[in-house]
């Protein structure tokens, strides 16, 4: 395939792509309806127009009948009176006017099937346009609906970009708040340890720095040496030390067998 054709082909797969993305089945439904409406009512003013025509020509048809009689009343008139010639005149007259009356029926009888016809397929048109609003507007509501539980599945899912978007800010100010926290949490911890000095308190020297020290080290001592006290006596024999560490039990505290203290 040349890359002319492979080209046109691409355009033509995204250019149908975007239409189907652009196209609303509701809109193309209504412009079909719009169209058949259209088209019924050309069909009924044609119709109207040939009803007018044959109506004319009835009209016409009209007139020269009452010609036609008018004339024959003459005739008879002229030829009671002797005047032959005007007699002939109007018998000539006459001839005429049925000749006119004559060419008119096969025009009437012509313009008459046209009116049945346009009328029987304006019945027909109508019907169709009534059937097809009805499952225009069945389609539509099903459409709309649809795309109504589409959206909210989506949204309640977290699919649309709306709620993905929300998504990913929530996301972000959770792990915004989390490094803030774990931040004030290792200053908290520095500040305690003395690796950093709070601003906002008063000065210390370096004596009183020194003092708290000593403090926190016994403190901590007294603590280890608590510890060593609540282990069993056999592990506290176990401990490095533990003759020096451990205190030798009292008088009262020694059994029976323990040996009594020398008296100084």
């Amino acid at each position: 395939m040349s890359l002319g054709k492979r080209l046109a082909l691409i355009f033509k797969a995204k250019a149908s792509k975007a239409l189907d993305r652009a196209e609303d089945p509701r809109e193309t439904l209504d412009y079909s309806y719009q169209k058949q409406l259209e088209m019924l009512q050309q069909v009924r003013r044609g119709l109207a127009d040939v009803a007018t025509s044959r109506k004319r020509l009835d009209l016409q048809a009209q007139q020269l009948q009452s010609r036609v009689g008018t004339l024959q009343q003459q005739a008879t008139a002229a030829v009671a009176a002797g005047r032959d010639d005007l007699a002939r005149e109007a018998l000539t007259r006459r001839s005429a006017a049925q000749q006119q009356l004559a060419e008119l029926a096969p025009q009437q009888a012509a313009l008459q099937a046209e009116q049945d016809k346009l009328a029987a397929a304006s019945q027909r048109l109508q019907a169709k346009v009534e059937a097809f609003r009805t499952r225009k507007e069945t389609i539509k509501a099903s459409y709309t609906a649809a795309e109504a539980e589409t959206r909210i599945g989506e949204a309640v899912s977290g699919i649309s970009e709306e709620m993905s978007d929300v998504g990913l800010a929530m996301q972000r100010a959770e792990d915004k708040t989390a490094e803030l926290q774990a931040r004030a949490g290792a200053i908290d911890e520095l500040l305690a340890s003395g690796a950093l000095e709070d601003a906002t308190g008063p000065a210390k020297d370096d004596i009183a720095a020194e003092l708290e020290k000593m403090s926190s080290q016994s403190d901590v001592d007294e603590e280890l040496a608590h510890l060593k006290r609540a282990l069993p006596p056999a592990s506290r024999a176990a401990l490095p030390g533990s003759s020096a560490d451990t205190p030798s039990p009292s008088p009262r505290e020694a059994g029976p067998g323990s040996p009594k203290e020398e008296r100084s």
